[in-house]
C-alpha cells in the first residue's frame, strides 16, 4: 500500500496483468498481446491468501524454478481479492484431486512438460542469435565481394611462352626494351641496310646475271644464255672452264 501511495505521488500507473488459474498454476498475462509474462506452477506456490483489511489486495509465494528463490506476488485487484484467492484455493483442491486418482503420475508428467518447454524457449533464444550471426556473416561477404577496383587501373597481360618459357618471336612487332631474366637487357637487334653492298675498293659484286644483254658481245652473251639456262636445268661448272679475261675491260 505505502508502494502505491509512492507511485501515484510520482505519477506512475501500476500496469494491469490477466490472471488465468488452472489446476496446473497461475499465469501472469498481458491484456492486450495475451503475452505470458510469468508462469507459476501450482505445486510451486506454497501460500496465498488476501488483505483482510484491504479486499483490494491478494498475494501468493512461489518458488522460482531457476534462481530457487521464493518470490512474493502482490496484486491490486478491483474489490475481488477474496474470490480471487478462493479461486487458487479451489485449484489446489483440484490438483491434489487429480494426483490421487492418477497416483502421482499426473505430476511428473507436469514437471516433464514443464522442463520441455523451457528447453524450447532455451532453443528458440539460441536458433535467433545464430540467425543474427549468418545474417552478419553474409552482409559482411556481400560488402567485400561487391568492393569495386580502383578506378582506370588495368592488370597487365603477361604474352604468353612456348614451352621452353619463351616469348615467341614476332617480325612486325616492336623491339621491347625488356630486360632477360638475368636481368641484363639483350643484345640491340642489327639495322638491315638496303643499300647495295660493297668490296674493300667500293665496287659493286659483280653479277653477269644483272648486266644488260647490250654490254657484251653476241658470243660471249649466247654463252651467258646457255649457262643461265644449264644452271636451271641442274648443271654445274665442274669439268668446265670459261675463259673471261676478255671481260676484265669491260666489267
Amino acid at each position: 500500500q505505502f508502494a502505491r501511495h509512492i507511485k501515484k505521488s510520482e505519477g506512475q500507473k501500476t500496469p494491469k496483468v490477466e490472471l488465468q488459474i488452472s489446476i496446473y498454476g497461475v499465469k501472469i498475462l498481458d491484456p492486450k498481446t495475451k503475452e505470458v509474462q510469468h508462469n507459476c506452477q501450482l505445486h510451486r506456490i506454497s501460500f496465498c491468501a488476501d488483505d483482510k483489511t484491504d479486499k483490494r489486495i491478494f498475494t501468493f509465494i512461489c518458488k522460482d524454478s531457476e534462481s530457487n528463490k521464493h518470490l512474493c506476488y502482490v496484486f491490486d485487484s478491483e474489490k475481488c481479492a477474496e474470490e480471487i484467492t478462493l479461486t487458487i484455493g479451489q485449484a489446489f483442491d483440484l490438483a491434489y484431486r487429480k494426483f490421487l486418482e492418477s497416483g502421482g503420475k499426473d505430476v511428473e508428467t507436469r514437471k516433464q512438460i514443464a522442463g520441455l518447454q523451457k528447453r524450447i524457449q532455451e532453443l528458440e533464444t539460441e536458433n535467433a542469435e545464430l540467425k543474427n550471426k549468418v545474417q552478419d556473416l553474409e552482409n559482411q561477404l556481400r560488402i567485400t565481394q561487391v568492393h569495386p577496383s580502383p578506378a582506370g587501373s588495368v592488370t597487365p597481360k603477361s604474352p604468353s611462352t612456348d614451352i621452353f618459357d619463351m616469348v615467341p618471336f614476332s617480325p612486325i612487332s616492336p623491339q621491347s626494351s625488356t630486360p632477360t631474366r638475368n636481368g641484363t637487357e639483350p643484345p640491340p637487334v642489327p639495322s638491315r641496310s638496303t643499300e647495295i653492298k660493297r668490296d674493300l675498293f667500293g665496287a659493286e659484286p659483280f653479277d653477269p646475271f644483272s648486266c644488260g644483254a647490250g654490254d657484251f658481245p653476241p658470243d660471249i652473251q649466247s654463252k651467258l644464255d646457255e649457262m643461265q639456262e644449264g644452271f636451271k636445268m641442274g648443271l654445274t661448272l665442274e669439268g668446265t672452264v670459261f675463259c673471261l679475261d676478255p671481260l676484265d675491260s669491260r666489267c
